[in-house]
């Protein structure tokens, strides 16, 4: 899912997403509500006519931009307070009005309020944490009044593997038409990443929808998918490209690097997105390094089709019963792959 944190994916229109191929894209409650304002969003028609996006829609609950408020935030069991980190204003949020935020939004997939634990955490605060985040889960059930929103539940546990298959357990029993897997890529080792992902898939239900939130790298969609995995968001591919990182099939290219002044070469051979189509790596150099807008467009356009791209590819090899042979193929290829360094 494309990142459309305000209502926009930067530096991306929405017809030019629908062209890339993308199906659904994520916004978020926190800074939604904060501006313009869930009720403004509402009294302009929803989410979809406000930001001119007829696909799915899915609002994350705004527990990780809290979460990351740090000191400006203090948690209790009736909610949480935080600070705006726009204007500093105060305010508070129950699990009852992250719900009734997503429901004037008016978005087709909608989130619990969690408690995303850090890392490291204790295993009594990860403990203390996971039953926060259930308890919400609870709540966040109850308050729903509507029919055509899905509320996904989101599994907590922090890095202790008991924990997590606990939090997966109690949040299935609940009887969501979804699931998330929330505190992942928070500053822990790759390999035990992929060790709690492991846990809580192996728990959750293969007939509902399973969400890793705000991962990742190309590798871990390949990997993950491989685990079970079905739903995938994370800021990676567009803010790279606003930064001039692309990723290719060979690695990634820094296209500020000198080596690329005069390329005329497109930025993958083998991508037949509209940036590659039509322009060399030397242009893409010269539109950042004139800081051009059109630099963040083009290279958000790559990036996102070649994401979107290997989300294809993944669905194909599972329907061809062949996931192993590409996960395997694909990791090697990436395994030893060249990485511009800066000129």
């Amino acid at each position: 899912m494309p990142v459309g944190t305000q209502g926009t994916v930067k530096a991306m229109s929405p017809d030019r997403l629908s062209e890339i191929g993308a199906e659904i894209v994520l916004s978020n409650t926190y800074h939604l509500y904060l501006r313009p304002g869930h009720r403004i969003v509402d009294e302009l028609g929803g989410l979809h006519a406000f930001m001119g996006w007829q696909g799915p829609i899915l609002t994350d609950s705004g527990g990780f931009q809290i979460y990351s408020l740090g000191s400006l935030r203090k948690l209790s069991e009736e909610g949480v307070t935080f600070t705006s980190h726009l204007d500093g204003s105060t305010h508070f949020f129950r699990p009852e009005d992250a719900v009734a935020i997503q429901e004037a939004l008016g978005a087709d997939i909608i989130m619990c309020l969690d408690e995303c634990t850090s890392y490291p955490s204790s295993r009594e605060e990860t403990r203390t944490s996971m039953e926060l985040t259930l308890s919400w889960a609870r709540r966040c059930k109850q308050a729903v009044t509507r029919e055509d929103q899905a509320l996904f539940g989101i599994v907590q546990g922090g890095m202790y593997g008991d924990l997590r298959r606990q939090s997966a357990e109690r949040t299935v029993d609940l009887d969501f038409p979804g699931y998330a897997v929330g505190g992942l890529s928070v500053g822990e080792a790759k390999g035990l990443m992929y060790e709690m992902a492991a846990t809580v898939l192996d728990v959750l239900p293969s007939d509902r929808p399973r969400y890793i939130m705000g991962v990742g790298t190309p590798e871990d969609l390949v990997v993950l998918s491989g685990l079970g995995a079905d739903m995938f968001d994370c800021v990676m591919p567009t803010r790279n490209a606003r930064n001039g990182t692309l990723f290719t099939g060979t690695g990634k290219i820094v296209i500020k690097n000198e080596r690329y002044a005069r390329d005329k070469n497109p930025i993958d051979e083998t991508c037949g997105c509209y940036a590659c189509a039509n322009f060399s790596r030397g242009y893409l150099r010269h539109l950042f390094m004139a800081h051009e807008i059109l630099s963040s467009t083009l290279n958000t356009i790559h990036n996102l089709s070649y994401y979107l791209s290997l989300m294809g590819k993944i669905r194909e090899a599972i329907v061809a019963d062949r996931y192993a042979t590409f996960q395997r193929n694909f990791l090697s290829s990436t395994e030893g792959e060249k990485q511009d360094d800066a000129d």
